[in-house]
C-alpha cells in the first residue's frame, strides 16, 4: 500500500460522501413541493453505493466506496385537500412528496460526520509525512 493509495481511497471515499451531502439537499429543497399528478410528485432519492478494491480482486484490502447510481425511494405520495392551490386537480387534491425530514436530517449528519472522519484521516496522514520529511532533517 502508497501514500497515494491511501490518498486515492479518501478522495473516492470523500466524493461518494458528497454525492450522499448533494442528495439530501435535494431532497429536503424538495420536501413541500407539490404536484397535479401522482406521478409528478417529488420522490426522495438516495445514492447506491458500490465496493471497488485496489486490486480488484480484494487480496490486499484496500477498498472504497463509489456511487454507482442514485435512485428514487419507492413511496407513495400523500395527498392533500387543497382547491385553491393553482395545482389542484378537479377535485381540489394535489399531491405532495413524500420527504421526511427527520430522515433526511439524520442521513445529512451521517454523510457530513464520514466525510469529516475521512478528512480526519487525510490530515493525520499529511502531518505523519512531514514529521517522517523533517525526522530525516
Amino acid at each position: 500500500m502508497t501514500v497515494k493509495n491511501i490518498f486515492d481511497v479518501a478522495s473516492s471515499a470523500m466524493s461518494a460522501q458528497m454525492t450522499r451531502l448533494n442528495t439530501t439537499a435535494s431532497n429536503m429543497a424538495n420536501a413541500d413541493a407539490v404536484s397535479a399528478t401522482r406521478d409528478g410528485a417529488f420522490q426522495p432519492m438516495r445514492p447506491v453505493f458500490e465496493t471497488i478494491y485496489s486490486d480488484h480482486m480484494g487480496r490486499d484490502g484496500l477498498a472504497t466506496a463509489r456511487v454507482r447510481d442514485v435512485v428514487p425511494l419507492d413511496r407513495e405520495p400523500g395527498k392533500s385537500f387543497r382547491p385553491d392551490h393553482p395545482l389542484a386537480d378537479e377535485d381540489g387534491f394535489v399531491f405532495e412528496s413524500t420527504v421526511n425530514h427527520d430522515e433526511e436530517m439524520v442521513e445529512m449528519l451521517e454523510a457530513s460526520r464520514q466525510y469529516q472522519n475521512v478528512l480526519e484521516t487525510v490530515s493525520t496522514l499529511r502531518t505523519l509525512m512531514a514529521r517522517t520529511v523533517k525526522m530525516g532533517q
